[in-house]
């Protein structure tokens, strides 16, 4: 009986897999025969249709395109001649083989066809930057957002993307935060000599003091996007003289400023977004100290008591064209509403919860 019965499993699951096997070629045959271009137009929905860094792929059999190679011999030719299909990528840097994963990743970027490069890449070892640099070189122009993430505070130097000459956006990200203080100056002098083609940067892990944003300078010029930690309320405005093309800023603040704050006026500021780390009045100070005659929108994370009569002075002084203010962690009343309307009139108060996002 019990030889039946594993005999029956077997037939069942042969079974199974003819109608899996007939199953695919039913719905492959029909797109075998479809023109080259919309075959193209398929495959371009398999991707993500914003490709975002978190999102990269990987050189998996698994992953697409890799898999629409797999199907068959056409759709490997047809996938092969899409470049737009290889231009992001995940690339691992850890101690295992090397050499052969750098062959897979070679290979990916080959299919690019000079377009722009989008890559992240994760460091999970620290002595194979000169092979990684080695892997890129000859793609080091095409290079237009990265992404690169230390899993280890012991980290290789940033001068080797310093001569990414088509670089717009970047982001890293540090997994073992790094005290006040202990950055490496090497990284430091890495980081003030990315090109400035740089709009975008984003960097986590890591919060920054008065002489980190000094010691970085050359690279807030050119920016316009901003995601960063500081220390003080007092940095935010030196900050903000460092970067004066800045549209875009994203800023966590850590400690109280303990010290008055100089008036600053930054003419481009469009979007602010602000958090604190705890409860103080910093926010009064920098509302006192700042005009923004350009800001659209406004969101204020942990602020337990709303600065009303300092935020009213703010708008009037700044004049600025505020469409959007979202406020989390206080309460703004109807009546500070109602007067907030009466300086602009296009203002909109987001209630809360609203996630706090770059």
């Amino acid at each position: 009986m019990a030889s039946h019965t594993l005999q029956q499993r077997l037939v069942e699951q042969k079974n199974k897999i003819i109608e899996s096997i007939n199953l695919h070629k039913g719905l492959v045959s029909p797109l075998w025969r479809l023109p080259t271009e919309v075959l193209s137009q398929i495959f371009c929905h398999c991707l993500p249709q914003i490709p975002k860094l978190g999102e990269l792929q990987s050189p998996s059999k698994l992953a697409v395109p890799m898999s629409l190679t797999r199907i068959c011999r056409r759709w490997r030719e047809v996938v092969v001649d899409m470049p737009n299909l290889w231009c992001v990528l995940l690339v691992e840097v850890d101690d295992g083989n090397w050499q052969q994963v750098a062959f897979c990743y070679d290979s990916w970027l080959k299919r690019t066809r000079e377009r722009p490069l989008s890559l992240k890449i994760h460091f999970h070892a620290v002595d194979h930057s000169t092979k990684l640099r080695r892997l890129l070189q000859p793609y080091i122009n095409q290079i237009s957002s990265l992404s690169v993430e230390f899993y280890h505070r012991k980290t290789p130097a940033l001068n080797m993307f310093r001569d990414l000459l088509a670089l717009e956006e970047m982001s890293v990200y540090f997994h073992e935060d790094i005290p006040d203080g202990d950055m490496p100056a090497s990284t430091l002098h890495s980081i003030s000599q990315l090109p400035a083609t740089l709009r975008s940067f984003d960097v986590s892990g890591w919060s920054l003091d008065f002489d980190d944003l000094t010691s970085c300078s050359p690279v807030w010029a050119h920016l316009t996007k901003l995601d960063i930690e500081i220390w003080e309320a007092k940095d935010v405005l030196h900050l903000l003289q460092l970067a004066p093309n800045l549209s875009s800023l994203t800023i966590g603040i850590l400690s109280p400023a303990g010290e008055p704050l100089n008036p600053f006026t930054h003419t481009y500021l469009q979007t602010l977004h602000i958090s604190f780390d705890y409860y103080d009045d910093d926010f009064c100070d920098l509302l006192d100290a700042l005009s923004l005659p350009t800001l659209r929108v406004l969101t204020v994370h942990i602020v337990p008591e709303w600065p009303h009569e300092e935020f009213k002075a703010f708008l009037a002084r700044s004049e600025c064209p505020l469409e959007s203010l979202i406020v989390s962690g206080s309460v703004v009343t109807d009546e500070q509403r109602a007067e907030y309307v009466a300086l602009v009139p296009s203002f909109q108060l987001v209630p809360y919860p609203v996630p706090f996002i770059s």
